[in-house]
């Protein structure tokens, strides 16, 4: 029953090109991919640790400029005789490039900011953020500060025997998105599921109890650093190449709080909760726009939905359906048959 929902659910999503064509509804629904792809990872860091970061878009916006800068090319002035340049790479590259880089980052701030905990880890990854930012808005020479990397290449792929191919437009953009938010899930199943995810998970139940039975504490939680930071990386690339323009806005508060919605609402510590979060997020600013003319009006209405989501469905989306799912199947389930024989007599 499962497998048939996901398959599904697939030749939906796949067939979506197809009955809608209306280009703008497709560019909504690339960026929600591209934000449902940065939610699943943060949910990583999130739901199954329980560490809270609230300096996530940090991996996203390195994402972006790495991509956008090794696709570029760029030329660095380091010391009066010392010049770093880098000729324009192929898009791929660049993108494989901002992972590995947006990986790297979070392997270092997990392994300075996991000595602390709780509120002192928040403070850590909204300051590091916040450094990321006035870099990028301050570094005239690599990121042109306000003015914002333009002209970014769009994905090129050359296949044997055929001409090459550009990710340009709305459709090809739409299969290129789905396609990285399937492996993005694909990877994070496959690592909850494993040892290490296990281990995640009883730190985040109990952790001076799994540290009591030899779970290393600093090793599983850097290693859900990096991975979270990896996938929010190539999530920033997915973005910069989409949209073809870079600004130190990447760095908004306003984005990891985006994040954080989808994956609370949606139902943290759950595979699917950052989907159904980033899907009903995502989309719901452009369904109010249709029934609200006002800004302000739209922004109050997304705002009490999202309250009442919390308040009524304080677990999430998610857990709440599949709660009520199983409560459904216990009560259509057959009720076991009474023998009337005695605790000690063997019924044939």
């Amino acid at each position: 029953m499962r497998r048939l929902a996901i398959l599904a659910l697939l030749a939906l999503l796949l067939s979506v090109p197809l009955w809608v064509g209306n280009f703008y509804v497709l560019h909504v629904l690339i960026v929600t991919g591209i934000f449902t792809i940065a939610a699943m990872s943060l949910n990583l860091l999130l739901g199954y640790t329980g560490q809270l970061s609230l300096g996530h878009a940090v991996f996203f916006g390195i994402g972006a400029y790495v991509s956008a800068l090794v696709s570029l090319g760029f030329a660095v002035h380091l010391a009066p005789d010392w010049l770093v340049t880098l000729d324009p790479q192929p898009v791929w590259l660049a993108m494989l490039c901002a992972v590995a880089i947006a990986g790297l980052c979070g392997w270092a701030i997990g392994r300075v900011s996991f000595k602390v905990r709780g509120a002192y880890f928040v403070i850590v990854t909204i300051s590091f953020a916040e450094v990321a930012r006035l870099v990028a808005l301050n570094w005239d020479e690599l990121t042109q500060g306000p003015m914002a990397l333009n002209n970014i290449p769009p994905l090129a792929v050359s296949l044997p025997g055929l001409d090459e191919f550009d990710f340009i437009g709305k459709v090809p953009n739409y299969y290129l998105v789905l396609v990285a938010a399937i492996l993005a899930y694909v990877v994070i199943a496959r690592l909850v599921h494993s040892r290490a995810g296990r281990a995640m998970i009883a730190l985040k139940e109990n952790e001076p109890l799994a540290s009591s039975v030899g779970i290393e504490v600093t090793r599983y939680l850097v290693l859900a650093a990096v991975v979270s930071a990896a996938i929010a990386g190539a999530a920033g690339a997915l973005y910069a190449h989409y949209i073809q323009i870079v600004d130190p806005n990447v760095f908004m508060f306003l984005y990891t709080v985006t994040m954080v919605i989808m994956v609370v609402a949606g139902g943290k510590g759950t595979l699917a909760g950052p989907i159904v979060g980033g899907l009903i997020f995502g989309l719901l600013p452009e369904v109010l726009r249709s029934f609200a003319i006002r800004p302000e009006v739209q922004w109050v209405a997304y705002g009490v939905l999202m309250i009442l989501i919390v308040y009524l469905l304080p677990n999430g989306i998610v857990p709440a359906v599949a709660s009520l799912w199983n409560r459904a199947g216990r009560a259509d389930a057959p009720a076991a048959p009474t023998t009337g024989s005695s605790p000690g007599r063997i019924v044939p």
